[in-house]
């Protein structure tokens, strides 16, 4: 179908900027201007939001939680942001973790682990996955209950989510019961022919892919790591049941929709949604756009389902 009005709209702004030199591109200044392009969107009140460290893989990482009710031992939703390992934090997707929230009545914590090219692979999948440990170990302390847990991600944030899903397999902990993907990155190797379509005027870029990409592996040979790309992998089997939503003009949607069928190939049970009409990033646009809304509701839908 065609582009979505609403997107449309959204997407116009961002069209008429000059497109960056990835030459000469500078991470910190670039992670600057992208994490305030956007300006702060209210979100849906929560009982209690926080800031708290959490244990990550060399020293402690920021962290928020979010508690929607009024009550201890709801299940624990882990959720970790996007934006190419390079750039996000707590507060661009403070909008979206609390919609997640709100609509799994789950309690989420968002983790703020360390970005690239400061820190390069496997420092964030290692802190991602110390940090979730450390949120079951402290589920009481945290009026949680570490027993009905699941990841939620988005983009590179979804490849993370995954990464944790792997590492918890093959080290017996601890139990995912679920984990939700919107538009996960899965494949280092960018030559999918999404990659080709929807190139350049969809918001992320293919070019802007493989800068993610340089600036998070430290070496190019490490892209096939099932941890950096997750369609690499052949132990699939042990992850958990999944909803996995990819965007219809996005150069990621064709990487997410093939990891769908190596899981379903696996014999996990899977959900996968191509949302018409969208792009990369839409789900963090729910407060504007209804059918990114309408998307949203059903992938929270499916995590409150398996954890309630």
């Amino acid at each position: 179908m065609p582009l979505d009005k609403q997107i449309a709209a959204v997407l116009q702004p961002f069209r008429d900027l000059p497109p960056p030199d990835f030459s000469q591109l500078d991470a910190a200044q670039y992670r600057q201007f992208s994490d305030n392009l956007l300006p702060a969107i209210p979100g849906d009140p929560m009982i209690e939001v926080r800031d708290l460290k959490v244990a990550g893989a060399a020293g402690q990482l920021d962290a928020r939680l979010y508690r929607p009710l009024e009550q201890d031992n709801l299940p624990l939703l882990v959720f970790f942001h996007g934006g190419g390992f390079v750039m996000g934090n707590l507060d661009t997707h403070d909008n979206l973790c609390r919609s997640l929230a709100r609509q799994t009545e789950a309690v989420v914590v968002c983790v703020a682990y360390r970005l690239a090219p400061e820190h390069q692979f496997p420092a964030a999948p290692l802190d991602c996955y110390a940090a979730t440990c450390w949120l079951v170990e402290q589920a009481a302390a945290l009026g949680v209950d570490g027993r009905r847990l699941a990841l939620a991600g988005d983009s590179a944030g979804g490849n993370l989510a995954l990464a944790v899903s792997q590492l918890a397999a093959q080290r017996q902990g601890p139990k995912i019961s679920y984990q939700c993907l919107f538009y996960p990155v899965t494949d280092a190797r960018c030559d999918s022919q999404s990659y080709e379509d929807f190139a350049e005027g969809y918001l992320l870029s293919s070019a802007m892919m493989y800068w993610f990409w340089q600036q998070y592996l430290p070496d190019a040979g490490l892209g096939d790591d099932p941890l950096a790309s997750p369609l690499r992998g052949d132990r699939l089997a042990q992850l958990p049941p999944t909803t996995l939503l990819t965007a219809e003009f996005d150069p990621l949607r064709d990487e997410g929709e093939a990891f769908a069928r190596r899981l379903l190939q696996a014999g996990v049970s899977v959900r996968l949604q191509r949302c018409e009409g969208m792009v990369h990033g839409f789900i963090s646009l729910a407060p504007f756009v209804e059918r990114a809304a309408w998307a949203l509701s059903d992938a929270a839908a499916d995590l409150r389902g398996a954890l309630n």
